[in-house]
């Protein structure tokens, strides 16, 4: 288990959330290069969620060492005003509008490239049909509003079965084997954007993304918390990938140049197979808390093999174990969190 072992140093926590964004929207030569081959004005739908904003930022950030007068686009109902009040603040334009809307979609501005973020997991439960709407309904818009232009739209893991810990996880050729209503809303999502953009013949890459870490949420952030607070960790789920969202940011915006007819479609998570026991000791020793734990070890769990990522979009540049290391420093510290746990521990797609 890599998450075990201490960092090496060569990466500093981030001690503010300013600090924290700045890091989660640097760019890298990759992302710069990327978007040197995609020309053209960026709009980012669903941009106002955990990863919108600072995906938008990387985007303003690299188009500006570009200097070649795009625009970043980010369109959200803006929830939470501080979200649009900071991109605005970077040079992210930004529009309000409800996503839901048929008609407010038609008037969004043209646009080569299109970042789709848009999404409902939790809620499903009490409202299921919501959830199918956010994921089926939006995105059929969407593929229709920007039809011919190049699009990455971001999917889940949960679409896969859950696999054997033995295994390297789900590849992208493996069958879909979604379990509960919002891991096949998400399977939804895909079938109509795989549908509609076929018949416009509009390049589209679909990432199937677990689990982000950005330390104000993430595995890391609710075993840490659990810790803190004394709170049993359930086994069960017993292993975990993870990637750092500043580097499945970049991943995103890299893969404009990947998306294609058919489908681009690729796994985006961590290179380790991480064990959740031993994840949550590594944390605790940084908390100087024992964790207390609950439940066995299934022989499956939801894990998704991301070597073609690696190959195709650049390995992830922040480890496992200085994550673990940046979440404790974090946690401890009393650092903000968004209070929406991942609920990674859930078996039967309940969310």
């Amino acid at each position: 288990m890599t998450g075990s072992a201490p960092s090496s140093g060569l990466h500093r926590t981030p001690r503010s959330e300013e600090e924290l964004d700045d890091a989660l929207s640097a760019p890298d030569a990759g992302v710069i290069d990327a978007l040197r081959n995609a020309p053209g004005d960026i709009i980012v739908l669903g941009a106002g969620g955990k990863m919108g904003p600072t995906l938008a930022r990387m985007a303003r950030r690299a188009a500006d060492e570009l200097a070649d007068g795009r625009r970043v686009i980010a369109v959200s109902r803006f929830s939470a005003p501080d979200a649009e009040r900071g991109l605005k603040v970077h040079g992210v334009e930004t529009i309000r509008t409800n996503l839901l809307d048929r008609s407010a979609i038609a008037t969004l501005p043209d646009a080569p490239n299109v970042i789709f973020m848009a999404g409902q997991k939790f809620g499903t439960i009490g409202a299921p049909s919501t959830t199918w709407a956010m994921n089926v309904l939006v995105p059929a818009y969407a593929a229709e509003r920007y039809a011919g232009s190049r699009m990455v739209a971001f999917s889940t893991g949960n679409v896969y079965p859950l696999t054997p810990v033995t295994s390297s996880g789900s590849r992208e050729s493996d069958a879909a084997g979604p379990i509960g209503e919002y891991a096949q809303s998400c399977l939804g999502r895909e079938r109509v954007l795989d549908f509609l953009t076929g018949q416009h013949r509009t390049p589209l890459a679909l990432l199937r993304l677990n689990y982000a870490i950005a330390l104000r949420y993430g595995v890391f952030t609710d075993l840490a918390l659990a810790i803190r607070n004394g709170a049993p960790i359930d086994l069960t789920m017993g292993y975990v990938n993870v990637i750092w969202q500043g580097d499945a940011n970049a991943m995103a915006l890299r893969a404009l140049v990947h998306a294609d007819q058919p489908p681009f479609i690729i796994n985006i998570a961590g290179p380790e197979l991480l064990r959740v026991r031993d994840i949550a000791n590594a944390l605790g020793q940084r908390l100087g808390r024992r964790p207390r734990f609950t439940g066995a070890e299934a022989p499956d769990a939801l894990l998704s093999d991301s070597s073609r990522a690696r190959t195709l979009l650049g390995p992830p540049r922040i480890p496992a174990a200085v994550l673990i290391d940046w979440t404790a420093e974090w946690v401890a510290a009393g650092g903000a969190t968004l209070d929406k746990p991942t609920r990674f521990e859930a078996r039967d797609g309940g969310f």
